[in-house]
């Protein structure tokens, strides 16, 4: 991948130490990147809180998170255990990585990446700009990596971002942290002699998200375009929209083949039949609440009528709950 460009060496890491943040919140849930908005209503009043709570947490739970290598087709493996899962392409031309995990992850990735075969860190993707996809972006781009991501996902990384339901303000990401290669609509690149297809998706998780196809190998990274086997998080306040969720689907299923390898942004690896499966509920679950809400509900009394109920064995045993998921749709119908 000489074709990728190296940019300006690391700023300092604002990490936070795990002494300061217990001191800032006694109640805070382990090992979870997404927790009630509750959790983080302190953050909002000190002075000194660099960065959210919830990244401090990820942060600090990542240092010491196993790294799981499947190998999937095509020479292209995942790892899994850091924030998003991460996609790997080596070859004579480097290594390209999708998405990039949290930062303190970085010996256990560095080790599973050695593994994998000895060819340098040149490329990175991004799905979009949320932190458990782009904490580590630092690091790899100081490995020597062009970071490649749609301009929208620069931009939010560029400067402050709020995730409402949470009261989490982001700071602007360091410099060497930001994308150096954008693009406006889709894209496509030619690395190790293999075609990767981008597509962008505006909304849906956020408005930043692109999908990568492996198309050689048939193999989508749908980054949080799909959460396999868990009610999805929709980051209205970064652009997300439950109709773009159900779109993305759409196009998600018309890409590649019936054998197409599905990598979500969270949960294990999957398939085409996974993903229609997650498609019908979207559907009907907006459909359901759509309906409470033209009948007058509010958002407390459609949560009460529990639309999601017939699906919560299923999904509702992630980071979002049905009644998260319940308000979430809500406040797009």
């Amino acid at each position: 991948m000489k074709d990728f460009e190296n940019l300006s060496s690391l700023q300092a890491a604002r990490l936070l130490s795990r002494r300061r943040f217990l001191a800032t919140t006694a109640t805070a849930a382990t090992a979870a990147w997404l927790t009630p908005r509750a959790l983080f209503a302190q953050q909002a009043q000190s002075q000194e809180q660099a960065e959210p709570i919830m990244v401090v947490q990820a942060r600090i739970d990542a240092a010491t998170a196993k790294i799981t290598t499947q190998k999937l087709r095509g020479n292209v493996s995942v790892l899994i255990g850091s924030g998003g899962n991460i996609a790997v392409l080596p070859g004579p031309g480097g290594k390209l990585l999708v998405d990039a995990g949290i930062s303190t992850s970085k010996p256990q990735i560095t080790k599973a990446l050695a593994a994998i075969s000895p060819d340098p860190i040149e490329g990175l993707i991004n799905t979009h700009w949320h932190y458990d996809h782009t904490d580590g972006n630092e690091w790899i781009h100081a490995a020597g990596a062009t970071i490649v991501a749609h301009e929208k996902t620069r931009r939010r990384l560029s400067t402050p971002q709020e995730i409402a339901i949470f009261n989490a303000h982001f700071p602007p990401a360091p410099a060497g942290a930001l994308p150096t290669k954008t693009f406006t609509t889709d894209d496509s690149l030619k690395i190790n002699g293999k075609t990767l297809i981008l597509t962008h998706y505006d909304p849906a998780h956020t408005d930043t998200d692109i999908s990568v196809h492996f198309a050689d190998a048939d193999i989508l990274h749908t980054g949080d375009t799909w959460f396999n086997g868990a009610y999805p998080f929709i980051d209205y306040s970064t652009g997300g929209h439950i109709d773009g969720m159900i779109r993305a689907s759409v196009s998600n299923l018309a890409v590649g083949t019936d054998s197409t390898i599905l990598i979500p942004g969270h949960g294990p690896v999957g398939n085409k039949q996974q993903l229609s499966e997650s498609h019908d509920m979207l559907v009907a679950v907006r459909e359901k609440i759509a309906g409470l809400k033209k009948q007058g509900k509010s958002v407390d009394e459609t949560v009460a009528e529990k639309p999601t109920a017939q699906y919560d064995a299923k999904w509702g045993k992630g980071f979002v709950t049905p009644e998260m998921f319940v308000r979430l749709v809500y406040q797009g119908v």
